[in-house]
């Protein structure tokens, strides 16, 4: 491999106690175009994460010395590195709360290889696609009493500003844009991450979930989101403006 190649590779950060799970990954990730390196207790983990020179990281919940969750929460004060969440399979408390504190993604062990490769290039293309569009100048999207500044990436509702995570964001704008058309799971994985999954994935579900407490929705008499039974989710509030 020449030097150009090498250059190109994905840096990956794993914090994860399971030493042998971190081999498995990195042997096979590394055929993949990625360069791996580990890091086994939550404060190594979060002082090589703020440190930067990664391009996403992958987080076990059980952690010796500090737990996922607080690492999590204490590099989102630093960074917005993309991070990808191990979670205990149906611990669903861990994925909630970790996707409010700002995770991209969540992934229960076991998992396999192959979705593991998915979830990290997904989001990985998802944080280059900011980036790109970092100088980008839009007008606000107004619904109501709900704004939505595309320029700085913050939301207010009645003047009260929202604290969303990059995600909850994404969505809360694709389903502005294609006001009063439902938006498949599909379609909204795509607007979030750029990928396409063949197993059906129900992380959206949990993010729109958040969303919702945040614009204090109710999802039985909705004013803003809408879910439509076998198909999606509609944005129902009228009166929007801006492009």
């Amino acid at each position: 491999m020449d030097s150009g190649e090498q250059a190109g590779k994905v840096r990956i950060l794993m914090i994860d106690d399971d030493r042998k799970l971190c081999r498995l990954v990195g042997d096979y990730l590394s055929k993949m175009g990625f360069e791996l390196s580990c890091v086994h207790t939550g404060p190594e983990g979060l002082a090589r994460a703020g440190g930067g020179g990664v391009d996403a990281v992958i987080l076990d919940v059980m952690l010796p010395g500090m737990d996922g969750l607080d690492v999590l929460k204490a590099l989102r004060r630093a960074s917005d590195v993309p991070v990808l969440m191990l979670t205990a399979r149906g611990d669903e408390t861990d994925r909630v709360v970790g996707i409010e504190m700002g995770a991209d993604d969540y992934l229960p062990k076991p998992f396999s290889t192959r979705e593991l490769l998915a979830r990290l290039r997904a989001i990985v293309r998802r944080s280059a696609g900011r980036t790109e569009k970092a100088g980008a100048v839009e007008l606000p999207l107004i619904a109501g009493d709900l704004c939505i500044d595309c320029a700085s990436r913050t939301v207010t509702l009645a003047g009260r500003a929202l604290d969303l995570t990059r995600i909850e964001y994404v969505l809360l704008e694709s389903l502005v844009r294609a006001a009063g058309r439902v938006l498949s799971r599909d379609q909204l994985l795509d607007r979030v991450a750029g990928r396409e999954y063949e197993v059906f994935d129900r992380s959206i579900d949990v993010h729109i979930s958040s969303l919702r407490r945040k614009l204090r929705d109710d999802p039985k008499d909705p004013r803003f989101i809408k879910t439509v039974r076998s198909a999606g989710y509609l944005f129902v509030e009228s009166g929007r403006r801006g492009h």
